[in-house]
Order: structure tokens, then sequence, then C-alpha cells
């Protein structure tokens, strides 16, 4: 990101009322913000050739590592046969096909995903009770992702 473009973000940033700005270009990522106690804004670039030339009084730092995620219920766990996008029902305002603590059969509908604009129904390949969902409705997948876990 060129420089003048990023000092004249963070004059934006000082002269309005938003409290932080984030902007993504490619694979450069900066995010300014304004603490209430200093009138100075911070900005939190990603890309090393821009940390080289961040003028004084910004601050650059690498991004947080992500929180530890809890550990998923044990059980048996259904993955995604394909690449594709996660739903959970059949149309935006229809009710999801199961949901935790719903119990299932072999062959019961568990999802859709859509791959190349066709709408691949998945099934259980088990039967019990469903102990979470692991994946957020519209969401990509990827090919052996973990979507449910049956127990």
């Amino acid at each position: 990101m060129d420089l003048r473009k990023l000092k004249k973000l963070i004059e934006l940033v000082e002269e309005s009322s938003i409290g932080e700005l984030e902007i993504t270009e490619g694979e450069e990522r900066v995010r300014i913000s304004k603490s209430a106690a200093a009138p100075v804004a911070h900005a939190y670039v990603t890309a090393p050739q821009v940390l080289q030339a961040a003028p004084p009084g910004i601050v650059a730092e690498p991004p947080a590592a992500p929180a530890p995620a809890e550990p998923p219920p044990t059980g048996h766990v259904v993955k995604s046969p394909m690449v594709g996008t996660f739903y959970r029902s059949s149309s935006p305002g229809a009710n999801p096909f199961v949901e935790v603590g719903q119990t299932v059969k072999v062959g019961d509908t568990l999802c859709i995903i859509e791959a190349m604009k066709l709408l691949n129904e998945i099934e259980a390949d088990k039967a019990g009770v469903i102990r979470a969902v692991l994946v957020e409705n519209g969401q990509p997948v990827e090919y052996g992702e973990s979507l449910f876990v049956i127990e």
C-alpha cells in the first residue's frame, strides 16, 4: 500500500467520528484505530514492505494469534466429501435439516453443499444424536472438513 494513501487514511480516521478502519488490498491488510485517551491513530499492518516505510507515530504489530479452539464433542464426525458452500437448509427461509440434540437415521439429510452450482445433499452415514454442528451456514468448506458430530 502506498505510504501517501496510508497517511491520508490516518488523517481521515483522526478527523472523523469513527473509531476504527480496516482495509484489505490483496495480501496487504491495514487496520487503523483511534484511542479515546490518545489523539494519535495507530495502524496495524501485516505486509512487511509497508512496515519498513511506516512513519513515526504509527505502531506496526503482527496479527494476534487466534484463540485456542475448544475441542469438538467426541463421537462420529461427518466430514465434507467435497469443496463447496455449506448450507443447513434447503432455502434461506427454511428450517435447518438437523439441529443439535436431534436424532438421525442413516440416510437422513444433514445439509447441502453447493459445488459448481450443483446442490449436493449430505446424508448421515451413522444413526445417532447430533451433538455439534461444526460449520456456520453459508461458509465455504474444504474436502475432509468436519461438519457434524453424531453420537
